[in-house]
């Protein structure tokens, strides 16, 4: 069964009659059922298509949140070939909230690495959310470094609400590893292409994500901090969170306005985890055209690019 959105409610209620009507029509009463169900699929389209043009950018919260949302791993499936996953930091442990690894997108050699939060109970329990510990950008460490030994692009995918915060992963050194990964990013010769999925979350996120070319859903968020958590040190008031949401300009259309974010990628009516493959696809044309742009830069160039960018973005916030 399809999860609804609270905002969603109108466009549930016109989707459980058609659901009805559907079992009359499967029954073989027809006379007039299925003119009945095109009338409401037809009210159901439109009311969703004016819901989702009007989102508040709590609302995208929501949607970026949503469970059924396509993950790294249904990115990986449809648009990677090839794939050979890796592990390890060869430090500590392997840590499933970030999966990695070679593989080939539309026939090029490149290196994947990506948040993962699982899809039932068990896999969210696994991959801890998509919340990374230390070994996890040790991990994206490692792959990075191994992509620039290689001179492989990089194609990072973000959703996360943030890094791992228990005792242990404070423990093993949480801030250094998130930093390290950030400057490894930024040390990189070989391009670097992120795309925010879902939930940017804090350093969870620019770890992975400090990329030549940033590339947001449109219905994905990017912040320093998770709604809930900047009401409750502003507000100190959790519940404020849609005020929060607002006041931080954390949806891919302010962020590309203050140049946080370099494109945008539309998402089917009803966001991504409605036609989760067309989502993908849209994904995989925008970063094929960022490849072909990065491809005429010699490798200390794309380096320089990035660090310039990076310079620029800081000068201009």
């Amino acid at each position: 069964m399809r999860t609804y959105l609270d905002f969603e409610k109108p466009i549930a209620e016109i989707e459980g009659k058609i659901a009805d009507l559907q079992d009359v029509a499967d029954d073989g009463e027809t006379d007039g059922v299925r003119q009945e169900i095109e009338v409401l699929e037809g009210k159901a389209k439109s009311s969703l298509e004016d819901i989702y043009k009007k989102l508040t950018p709590w609302q995208k919260t929501q949607v970026a949140r949503h469970g059924e949302r396509p993950h790294c791993s249904d990115y990986i499936a449809q648009l990677i070939t090839e794939f050979s996953p890796l592990s390890g930091d060869r430090a500590y442990a392997d840590d499933a909230a970030i999966v990695g690894g070679p593989g080939r997108f539309r026939g090029e050699a490149v290196m994947i690495i990506g948040h993962e939060k699982g899809s039932d109970t068990e896999s969210r329990l696994k991959h801890n959310f998509g919340m990374a510990r230390p070994e996890g950008y040790r991990k994206a460490i490692r792959l990075m470094e191994m992509a620039d030994k290689f001179g492989l692009p990089i194609l990072t995918f973000v959703d996360t609400p943030g890094a791992y915060p228990g005792v242990g992963a404070e423990e093993r050194g949480q801030a250094e590893a998130i930093a390290r990964s950030t400057d490894c990013c930024l040390s990189l010769r070989v391009p670097v292409i992120a795309t925010i999925t879902g939930e940017g979350g804090s350093g969870g996120a620019i770890a992975i994500a400090t990329a030549n070319t940033a590339i947001m859903m449109e219905h994905s968020i990017y912040s320093v901090i998770s709604p809930e958590g900047a009401a409750s040190i502003l507000w100190r008031d959790s519940a404020r969170a849609e005020d929060a949401a607002t006041a931080m300009k954390i949806t891919a259309q302010d962020l590309k306005k203050l140049g946080v974010i370099d494109a945008i990628v539309a998402e089917p009516v009803g966001g991504a985890h409605r036609n989760p493959e067309a989502a993908i696809e849209a994904v995989g044309d925008v970063i094929a055209g960022a490849l072909d742009e990065l491809s005429e830069l010699k490798p200390n160039e794309v380096r320089q690019a990035r660090r310039d960018k990076f310079i620029k973005l800081g000068s201009a916030l």
